[in-house]
């Protein structure tokens, strides 16, 4: 069964957090663009490829538990939004704004899973 990504909305928010969080990190200490930078980079990239990838899955089974890896991967998206705000590499406004978007996303996806699995 063939679903087009590009057609959830929780495809386009998490898409939208990953552009977010590459302006925002750009801000970042040089000497973390191998360590928080990149992490939090990479994490937050997984969430919508992670979608990408679920809608390339045959089974409903495959297709929720991908999900729910992008769900798990935006979990960890936040808790590097929040650290990096108390390491003060990102200020309390542009935390709250990757925040809200993080916070969209989340619930969007979560939404879905649940939609999937009743």
């Amino acid at each position: 069964m063939a679903r087009d990504h590009r057609k959830l909305k929780a495809f386009e928010l998490a898409d939208r957090l990953v552009v977010a969080v590459y302006r925002e990190s750009r801000r970042f200490p040089p000497d973390e663009k191998f360590s928080l930078t990149s992490q939090l980079r990479r994490l937050a990239i997984a969430v919508p490829e992670q979608i990408v990838k679920a809608c390339a899955c045959e089974s409903q089974e495959d297709y929720l538990s991908v999900l729910q890896d992008a769900l798990i991967s935006l979990r960890g998206v936040g808790y590097l939004i929040e650290l990096s705000n108390k390491l003060e590499f990102l200020e309390e406004k542009r935390m709250a704004g990757l925040l809200e978007l993080h916070d969209d996303a989340g619930k969007v996806l979560a939404g879905l899973i649940r939609s999937i699995s009743k």
